[in-house]
Parts: structure tokens; sequence; C-alpha cells
């Protein structure tokens, strides 16, 4: 039961990330452009962390051959069909792009299938013991603070009112609550199932990390910037590492 409810706090605090926007909305854009090179840095390290700490050696725990690294792989190849036909994980590029209505509406559609699979992975991750759960969630959450003011930007500039679209965005979060009860009733039931899970979905925080969030920081040349850049990426890692002293 108590695996029940930490799951469900967590997927809880990952939804309400969604209001983060709220809080940004008060900021200067310059303010914002200024720090959130900081937000990604420390996403990148918590998702490769998560992946090849915590999400990996357990699955190699549950299965042996080749099966997990062909899953590994495999999750990676999905995510990269998934966002190149639906164009998931937006981080303002189309802010200025024609036609903005529908890339609204197609930013909450894919943002709500991104977190109905983040709630999915999030309660399989509990199934397996709290602190690989608490690793995901953390993870999850350090990678959705840059997406969701990526996408909150969109649906501005997409025509939405500041309400609605703030609105909008968290009822497209709470798709991540399903995901995890789904998880949860389901997950047990599937037993070894879970094992192939959690490879696939180390593949998709592998590929989110490096096809989506590395390059964002590569276009930043400043050195006191790149410097301030590994070092968050560094502390994403070690964040992860730590989580590993609670098993």
């Amino acid at each position: 039961m108590a695996t029940y409810i930490y799951a469900l706090m967590s997927v809880v605090a990952v939804s309400l990330v969604s209001l983060v926007g709220a809080f940004f909305l008060s900021l200067r854009e310059a303010v914002l452009r200024k720090y959130i090179f900081i937000f990604t840095s420390l996403a990148i390290g918590a998702l490769l962390g998560d992946a090849f700490i915590h999400l990996i050696p357990e699955a190699l725990e549950e299965s042996t051959g080749i099966l997990p690294s062909t899953l590994v792989i495999l999750g990676i190849f999905i995510f990269f069909i998934i966002e190149k036909f639906l164009h998931w994980h937006h981080h303002g590029e189309d802010e200025d792009t024609p036609h903005l209505q529908p890339v609204g509406k197609l930013v909450l559609f894919s943002d709500g299938v991104h977190n109905f699979t983040d709630g999915i992975i999030i309660g399989v991750s509990f199934l397996v013991s709290a602190p690989v759960g608490i690793a995901t969630t953390l993870a999850v959450i350090l990678h959705e603070i840059p997406q969701e003011i990526g996408d909150f930007a969109v649906l501005l500039h997409s025509g939405y009112s500041r309400r609605r679209a703030l609105w909008l965005n968290f009822l497209s979060a709470l798709t991540a609550v399903l995901g995890t009860i789904i998880a949860l009733i389901f997950g047990e039931m599937l037993g070894s199932f879970i094992s192939l899970i959690l490879p696939m979905a180390a593949g998709g925080f592998i590929y989110v990390a490096l096809a989506d969030l590395i390059p964002e920081l590569q276009k930043t040349k400043k050195i006191e910037h790149s410097l301030l850049q590994i070092m968050a990426v560094i502390a994403g890692v070690l964040a992860m590492i730590a989580l590993t002293f609670l098993e």
C-alpha cells in the first residue's frame, strides 16, 4: 500500500510542475532566458543518471543476454519515431511558426501522450523499488521544468489566454496520474513485463537527453555558461548516484 501512495504522491508532484509556467510569467523574458539553461543541464544529468545508474542495472538483474540492450535501443528508436511524427518535447521552436493555433493543439496532444507515458514509467519504477521510483520521479521533474516552460510559451503565442493556457497545460499533465494508476493496477499482473519496460524507458530518457536537450546547450558559446552547464549536468548525475545509497 505504501508503494501505491508514494507513487501517486510522486506523479501528482510531477503534474504540478505544469504550473511552473505561472511562476515564470512573473519573470522578464531576459531573466528566463538567462537561467533556463541550468534547468536543462540538470535534466540532462538526471535523465542519463537515472537511465544508466538505476533503470538499466535493474533491467540487467531481471534479464540476461542481449535482450536488455536491445530494448534500450528499441526505446531510443520508439522515441525517435514519436518525436518525428508527433513533434514531442517542444522547447519553443514553434513560437515563430505560421498557423499558430494548430501548433498549440498539437502541443497539448503530444504533451498529454508524453505525460501519460511518464506516469506509466513512474508507476512501474515504484513497483520495482521506492528508490528507483524516487530517482525516476526526480529525473522526470527536472526534465518537465524546461519542457513545460517551452510548451506554455507556445500556447500563449498560439492565441490562448494566460489563464486558459495554464489550465489546459495542467489538464494535459494530469494524464500522468492516469498512466501511474494503470501501471499500479496492471503492473504486478504483468510481472516479468516490468523488466521489459524499464530498459525501454531508459532508452527514451537517453534519447531525450542526447537528441533534445544537449543540442539546446550547444547553442551557448560563452565560457561561463558552458562551465555552469557542465556543473549542472554533473549535479544531476550525482543526485542519481546519491539515491543509490537509499537502496
